[in-house]
Order: C-alpha cells, then structure tokens, then sequence
C-alpha cells in the first residue's frame, strides 16, 4: 500500500466509558473510524452522543478503556504520556468552539508561538505563520490583538495556530459553533480551503447540518459506535 494511501487516522474497538455514582456510563462501545490524507469528515450527532469523546480520544487527550488509537499508523495504545504527547503536538491540530487565543499577543505571535516550542527558529515561524494567515485572509491583520480582530477573524487565526506545526490530523469541536451564519460559511470555506491545499485529513464535529453537507463524509455516533450517514 502506497504511503499516500495509509490512514492518517484509525480508531480500532475503542471503548470509553465514565463512572456514574455506583454505576459506569458508557459512551463508546467499540467504535471504528479511518480518516485518510486529504479527507474531511463531518461528526453530526445529538448533545451527549460523544463527540466531544471521540474527539478527545482520537486527539490523544484521553485514552479509551479498549481498542487503539493508530495516528499515521502507529499504535498508541502502549505509549507513555510523553510520547502521546508529542505525537500530538507533532501530528494534530484542535480548534475549538471558542477560539482561546492570547489576549496580549497579536495574531501572528498567536500562530508564532507553537511552532517555537517545536523548536523552528522565530524566522521560519513568522515566514510561516505570515503565508498561513495571509493565505486565511487575514494578511493585513498581522499585527492586531484578538480584542481588534472579528468573531470569524479570531477563530481564522485559531485555525491557523491549529495547523501552524504542519499536523497529519486536524481536529474540530464545532469550529463556527459561536458564530453567525454568515460569518460561519465564510469560516468554514477558509477551512476547507486549507484542509484541500494542505492534504491533511480532517474530524469536525458540527451541528451545522448544511456544513456537514459540503464534507466528503457525514458520521454520527449510534449506540456508542461511529455510523456512516447516506
């Protein structure tokens, strides 16, 4: 099998559940899911099906009860805490509902300074984050602070910190979720934009149904395993 076409992304039997009381809660009951290069899948399921689980288990933020998560085809189910963090700041992105960017700093710190910490030197990381933003549309809003910036700015910017160490996998919990409609599409068209030129493979949850539409698959959540949507 080509490189190209190995999966950016694979949950295997994954189980999670929570303690509840005297009792356990169980959200995922073996769930599978395979995300390749380049593919965008929407997450469409009801408040408390698990998204925001399957989210943070296949983000390496939690780990399942059973089965294994294989980033770029390697297994984490065995690695340290160490190493599942650093496979995640090497190859996954997050954006969230809300955007979380330092007040203080301006847009291109915000997308300059995870790529520090991977170790770029401050040049590579403003060469970098300056093509990122630019190509986002926001070229001539470099140097302001998230509290100058728009609702649908701001979440551009986050969008671009997301991707900003180049990762395999781009995880979204309902991205344009805070904004209005408008704003939402023109947010989203940006992220697509990015998703096709970068070739990475991408997980959104959304209640957006018309968004969800405009990805190449729609998943739920049913009865604790991932479902395809026609």
């Amino acid at each position: 099998m080509g490189e190209d076409s190995q999966a950016v992304l694979r949950l295997v039997g994954v189980e999670r559940r929570y303690r509840q009381g005297e009792g356990a809660l169980d959200i995922l009951r073996g769930a599978a899911l395979e995300l390749r290069p380049g593919e965008m899948a929407a997450l469409v399921a009801p408040s408390g099906a698990g998204k925001s689980t399957l989210l943070h288990v296949a983000g390496l933020l939690e780990r399942p009860d059973s089965g294994d998560v294989l980033v770029g085809e390697r297994s984490t189910r065995a690695m340290s805490d160490a190493e599942r963090t650093r496979l995640r700041r090497e190859e996954i992105g997050f954006v969230y509902q809300f955007h979380h960017l330092l007040p203080e700093f301006t847009a291109l710190e915000n997308v300059v300074m995870p790529q520090l910490i991977r170790g770029l030197s401050r040049r590579e990381a403003r060469t970098r984050a300056t093509e990122l933003l630019t190509f986002l549309g926001l070229g001539q809003r470099l140097t302001h602070r998230p509290a100058k910036l728009s609702g649908g700015e701001q979440q551009r910017v986050a969008i671009a910190r997301a991707v900003a160490n180049a990762p395999r996998l781009l995880l979204a919990d309902e991205p344009t979720g805070n904004l209005d409609p408008a704003t939402s599409g023109h947010v989203f068209s940006t992220l697509v934009s990015l998703v096709r030129a970068s070739g990475l493979a991408a997980l959104i949850a959304t209640h957006n149904l018309e968004l969800a539409g405009r990805m190449d698959r729609r998943l739920t959540i049913r009865d604790g395993l991932v479902v395809e949507l026609d």
